[in-house]
């Protein structure tokens, strides 16, 4: 009996002393990196959250995502905020915007929603 309480106050403290404020660390990085909400990456997709208030209309919402520079990771996350992917092995011709989302490789995707994009009439961002 005495063994059995002596190896459960053992493990008991070992897990008091294991829990602290500071995450697991490997080197000198956090074992799990999670990222808050408001950092660089949420501030570089502004167009895909609609603002609290007045919802955006879906290709205010696009054309805003012009405004971040082309051919790039940030303008694709973008576009798939607005409209989320769902890749399809062999996609159809894309006939709409919507259909640009089932694309797999990104860089047609990309390439899919610039056209639609950059074809509608400027609206205002009210």
């Amino acid at each position: 009996m005495r063994m059995i309480l002596a190896v459960a106050a053992v493990l008991y403290s070992a897990a008091a002393f294991a829990q602290t404020d500071k995450p697991p660390m490997v080197g000198d990085k956090p074992l799990v990196q999670v990222k808050p909400k408001g950092t660089k990456e949420a501030a570089a997709k502004p167009a895909a959250a609609a603002p609290k208030g007045k919802p955006q209309s879906i290709a205010v919402r696009l054309q805003a995502c012009l405004d971040i520079d082309d051919g790039t990771k940030d303008r694709l996350s973008c576009y798939d905020g607005v409209i989320p992917p769902t890749p399809k092995p062999k996609p159809a011709k894309a006939k709409g915007v919507a259909d640009c989302r089932f694309f797999k490789e990104e860089d047609e995707r990309l390439a899919c929603f610039n056209g639609f994009a950059e074809s509608i009439p400027k609206l205002p961002k009210n």
